[in-house]
C-alpha cells in the first residue's frame, strides 16, 4: 500500500510514523550481519523491484546492493568486497530491469549539472542503450575486480516490469 502525507505532515514524517509502528512488534530476528544465502544482489534502485518478493527471499538471505541502473560502479566493488572478504559471501547476481531510465539519459546530463551547479559531478551517469550489453559490462567488472576473492559464480539478469520475469544475460554474446 502507497503511503499518504497527513495534512501538514511530510513524507519523511509518514514513513517515521511507519517506523513506530513496525517497531512496537518488532522482535529481535537474531542474525548477525552475514547472509545466509552467501549471496549479494546488485541492483536497480528502480522503485518496481521489489527484490525480495521476485527472488523469494527472507530477512537475512542476502545483500541487497542498489543504485541507479545497478551498475557496477567503484561503490559498488567496495560494498561487494566487504560483503565477500568480511561477511562470506560467494555469490553475486546483478539485475537490471527494462524500462530503466539510465536509457534515456546521456552523459551530457554531467554537463548540463555543471552548467547549473558551477562543479561537475566526479561519477560518471553510466547511460546506456543497450540493457543486455551493460549487464554483460557489469558482469565483466565484477569477474575483473582484483578485490573480490569470489568471481566463479556471477550471473545477470534483466527483470522485465510488466511481467515480472528476470532473463538470464549470456556473458558471451
Amino acid at each position: 500500500p502507497h503511503l499518504t502525507v497527513r495534512h501538514g505532515g511530510t513524507v519523511t514524517d509518514r514513513l517515521v510514523e511507519a517506523n513506530r509502528r513496525y517497531a512496537a512488534d518488532f522482535q529481535d530476528p537474531g542474525m548477525g550481519a552475514a547472509p545466509v544465502l552467501h549471496v549479494a544482489v546488485v541492483a536497480c534502485m528502480d522503485a518496481r523491484l521489489d527484490l525480495h518478493a521476485a527472488l523469494g527471499l527472507e530477512l537475512g538471505d542476502c545483500h541487497t546492493i542498489r543504485n541507479a541502473g545497478g551498475v557496477v560502479t567503484d561503490d559498488a566493488i567496495r560494498s561487494l568486497t566487504i560483503s565477500q572478504r568480511a561477511l562470506g559471501t560467494r555469490s553475486v547476481i546483478l539485475i537490471h530491469h527494462t524500462s530503466c531510465g539510465l536509457e534515456s539519459l546521456t552523459e551530457d546530463f554531467r554537463q548540463e549539472l555543471e552548467q547549473e551547479v558551477g562543479q561537475r559531478p566526479a561519477w560518471a551517469v553510466e547511460s546506456f542503450k543497450d540493457v543486455d550489453q551493460d549487464v554483460r559490462q557489469s558482469m565483466q567488472r565484477v569477474r575483473t575486480s582484483p578485490f573480490l576473492p569470489h568471481t566463479d559464480d556471477v550471473r545477470g539478469f534483466v527483470f522485465d516490469v510488466t511481467t515480472g520475469l528476470l532473463r538470464e544475460i549470456d556473458p558471451a554474446t
